[in-house]
């Protein structure tokens, strides 16, 4: 059996080794002209690092990854603590899997690296997919070149504005969500006594919120700050924004915010627009997974650790199931109402961190520091249907 994959990003590369693990030929087909160093920081969450295992790719990512001592909120402006929380050795502890920080970059180039160990030349950049055909017995990928590939399923991880997902549901209609998002990644040497603390730090304020991680053994301070806004702008985050624009969103924050933005070469920035859930991912061989078929807002960092899981789900269903058809739909009955759930919490958790006017703002969040202090277990709890969830029934 042979899988058509129209994306080579985190969802795609996955799906790919999840497929040929179980003994498929795969053919990942990307539009770019090679896999480069594109993105920033990622958080994987135990419920993402145990598909990395399982998957093969963690121990290559040991060099290059943080784990962050702790999960822990500050006021953006002051930068006082609200709550701090033990991470690092707590998360294997509770929930079987370190909760660490990657570059997207090392994690795309591990995952590469393992698909081509099991499949040399699976990787085909340089193709832009533009439709799919299939029949009861097949189905085929045509590029933008006119040129076609023949395979027995598709897959489409070809991320929000997918091509697949377009040609099987019909145009999307996203809505903005009145945030816009900045991303920077800055050398830790350049900030010196203003680096963010070793932490996944969540800085929070009105009507705009940042978080704060390390990313390749500590070496990098990565930055990603939402803020509300009432004009769109592109949804890309490969599109740049203007130094002053930034530092005007977060004035009078936190040094440690200002120092990043001062500090960065290049500061992303694009709009955050949501899309309502799908009816379904698949038709017939054809199916779509990771951001291609449930979007989601960065407040819960959950976006790349879904993909992965999808791509775990999605390969053990089309194993189990006795034809892909009936595989993808059991892929979708596994998986949707998660998604769902995560979906709707990265939107509340949005909500969370933007809370209140300057006089409220203590009255808000007093509570939750306080209950951080009194009750640890309890409020790690709340995260257990994430980070305890284990689609590779490892554990």
């Amino acid at each position: 059996m042979k899988a058509l994959i129209a994306g080579a990003g985190i969802g795609g590369l996955a799906s790919a080794i999840a497929l040929a693990l179980r003994g498929w030929e795969v053919a990942v087909f990307e539009q770019a002209p090679k896999l480069t160093e594109i993105g920033a920081g990622l958080q994987i969450s135990p419920n993402g690092w145990r598909v990395l295992e399982a998957l093969g790719v963690a121990e290559t990512l040991q060099s290059t990854l943080f784990e962050p001592e702790a999960i822990e909120m500050r006021m953006g402006q002051g930068g006082a603590q609200i709550f701090r929380l033990p991470m690092r050795g707590y998360a294997r502890d509770r929930w079987g899997a370190p909760y660490i920080h990657v570059h997207r970059a090392d994690l795309v180039g591990a995952l590469e690296a393992r698909l081509l160990g099991l499949q040399s030349g699976a990787i085909r950049t340089g193709h832009a997919v533009a439709a799919y055909e299939q029949t009861e017995d097949a189905a085929s990928l045509t590029m933008a070149d006119g040129t076609t590939h023949f395979g027995d399923i598709v897959i489409g991880a070809d991320g929000l504005h997918s091509v697949i997902r377009t040609q099987m549901l019909g145009a999307d209609t996203p809505r903005y969500t009145g945030n816009v998002a900045w991303r920077a990644v800055v050398p830790i040497e350049a900030l010196g006594a203003l680096a963010p603390p070793p932490t996944a730090c969540v800085w929070v304020g009105h009507k705009r919120h940042a978080v704060t991680t390390r990313l390749r053994a500590g070496t990098l301070a990565n930055f990603v700050g939402m803020v509300e806004s009432d004009i769109p702008i592109k949804e890309s985050w490969r599109a740049e924004g203007h130094r002053a624009d930034a530092e005007a969103a977060f004035d009078g924050w936190a040094p440690e915010i200002r120092a990043i933005l001062y500090n960065a070469d290049v500061l992303h920035h694009w709009a955050l627009f949501d899309r309502a859930p799908l009816p379904r991912w698949h038709e017939g061989r054809v199916a779509v997974m990771g951001d291609a078929a449930h979007p989601m807002l960065p407040s819960m960092a959950q976006g790349a650790v879904q993909a992965v899981e999808d791509a775990w789900v999605l390969s053990k269903s089309l194993e189990e199931q006795a034809t892909p058809q009936d595989g993808f739909a059991a892929y979708f009955r596994q998986r949707i109402d998660r998604v769902s759930r995560v979906q709707k919490g990265s939107a509340a958790n949005a909500r969370l961190f933007h809370h209140a006017h300057t006089p409220g703002r203590w009255a808000f969040y007093r509570p939750m520091g306080l209950a951080a202090r009194l009750a640890p277990n309890a409020f790690h709890a709340r995260q257990d249907w994430v980070y305890g969830h284990d689609v590779t029934g490892a554990g």
